[in-house]
């Protein structure tokens, strides 16, 4: 229901960064482009599952379980359960790909 947040999160402070840095010569800078859109993707196609599943709405308090009596912890309980897990394994995901990607340009 709120899985989506976390890797949300990490997308945006991933977009902010990469404006903000100058230098592309680091092993992260030549990347990071791939990173925000891995990040970008997921996030969104969590979000339009969400809403097909009904876990969003279009009106206030846009997550439905936010309407019951403890739902802002369950909300908390499935970030730190679900979305962090996806986020951790997106980055190591593209923290290999950009090793073998940089193996792959020295070895040529």
């Amino acid at each position: 229901m709120a899985c989506f947040v976390v890797p949300l999160v990490q997308a945006i402070a991933t977009t902010v960064y990469r404006k903000a840095a100058h230098g592309r010569d680091s092993f992260v800078g030549r990347n990071l482009a791939t990173l925000e859109k891995m990040l970008w993707g997921g996030s969104v196609m969590l979000i339009v599952d969400h809403i097909i599943n009904g876990e969003l709405t279009w009106k206030f308090p846009f997550f439905t379980a936010l309407g019951v009596e403890g739902g802002g912890a369950v909300m908390l309980r499935e970030m730190l359960t679900v979305g962090l897990p996806i986020s951790i394994a997106v980055t190591l995901f593209w923290a290999a790909w950009c090793f073998l990607k940089e193996r792959r340009a020295a070895a040529a």
